[in-house]
């Protein structure tokens, strides 16, 4: 597939899937008709209805549900007629999410959060990929999958592990691989957010302790500020300017991952550059919450917008797994969960630490 779009892939081998979709098309047409995408889109979206319906209905982790009925219909992937869709579906609608994302963020949240705080949680964030990407090698695992692994529960869970991908591409992490990964941060959160209220009331913390430990260190928003809640109504409210503070690492966290991805490039005797263009979504993730960090953005329109993202990265999910090849999951061994056992348990120990200190 030509790559090009961002960057000489002749000239810049590593550094042309810097930016790398999401496994598309091996060999798409120069260009497709709007109902090439009809038949993808249908059955993710069927897909992803279905997701929320159990997870209303059923009190389940949507994220999960939209994995587990993705890999039951990954079948249809094999169905040529569905790949313009599920591209579509795991690569514009998954980019456009997280736009929409930046409209939770405010420079006032970060504010309101304090510049202790925030320093830690800056500091945890970078312990956990770091000590997450050093404990690879420990149990033979590739770096890059170690990196998604450590990147995704240092942020917010799926939706900073999809992120990650764009930029880290299915050249270096495939398919099956991600997948896993996928699912391993996805029940990780889920335990999380049972077992971490109970763990802080053991631990006697206080409602802004409790709060902050549980928003350092659960994966999911969703997940991190119902476990908050689920202690004490002003441990929800911290857990959820803490969390919404990791979201906001989100796109600095994929700067320093593009920047690290151009320098081991170079590492490797590659002739790769350090890219000045960041991907558009990115900058649109800035660009609205810098918007509504100026601006009284009103609360319908905000409501709307996290209301997309929820729906667009559920999609994107959905998607995603619908593409994966299961019969490749059989080749991951346990040492697959190790990065995201690493990552969960350092990102916990942190936020403790951390939560002690206040």
């Amino acid at each position: 597939m030509d790559r090009g779009r961002t960057f000489d892939a002749e000239r810049w081998p590593m550094a042309a899937d810097l930016y790398g979709e999401m496994q598309l098309e091996a060999h798409p047409p120069a260009r497709h008709r709007w109902r090439d995408y009809l038949p993808g889109a249908f059955v993710t979206a069927i897909a992803a209805l279905a997701a929320a319906w159990l997870a209303d209905h059923y009190a389940a982790p949507i994220v999960l549900m939209g994995l587990l009925i993705g890999l039951s219909l990954s079948f249809l992937s094999q169905d040529k007629r569905t790949h313009a869709g599920l591209d579509l579906m795991s690569q514009t609608a998954l980019r456009i999410g997280i736009v929409l994302v930046g409209a939770r963020i405010t420079a006032v949240q970060l504010a309101e959060l304090g510049p202790w705080p925030f320093a830690l949680l800056v500091l945890i964030m970078l312990a956990v990929i770091v000590v997450t990407v050093a404990s690879a090698r420990l149990f033979r695992q590739d770096r890059h999958a170690a990196l998604l692994a450590g990147g995704a529960t240092a942020i917010c869970g799926a939706s900073a592990a999809l992120a990650l991908y764009s930029l880290i591409g299915d050249k270096r992490v495939d398919q099956a691989r991600f997948t896993l990964t996928l699912v391993g941060i996805t029940v990780a959160s889920a335990l999380a957010m049972t077992l971490y209220p109970v763990l802080a009331a053991q631990l006697g913390l206080s409602d802004a302790q409790a709060g902050f430990l549980i928003g350092a260190s659960i994966h999911d928003v969703a997940q991190a500020i119902g476990g908050g809640f689920s202690f004490s109504a002003p441990a929800g409210e911290v857990a959820t300017i803490v969390k919404l503070a990791r979201v906001a690492l989100l796109a600095p966290m994929l700067m320093l991952v593009g920047l690290w991805l151009a320098r081991s490039g170079e590492a490797e005797g590659t002739k790769a550059r350090i890219p000045l263009r960041l991907p558009w979504f990115i900058l649109g993730f800035l660009a609205v919450a810098g918007v509504n960090s100026l601006v009284a953005i009103p609360r319908p329109l905000t409501d709307a917008a996290a209301n997309g993202a929820q729906a667009l990265l559920l999609l994107a999910i959905v998607a995603t797994a619908m593409k994966a090849r299961l019969h490749l999951l059989l080749d991951q061994g346990w040492r697959s969960f190790a990065p995201i056992v690493v990552a969960t348990l350092t990102s916990f120990l942190l936020s403790l630490a951390a939560a002690l200190s206040l």
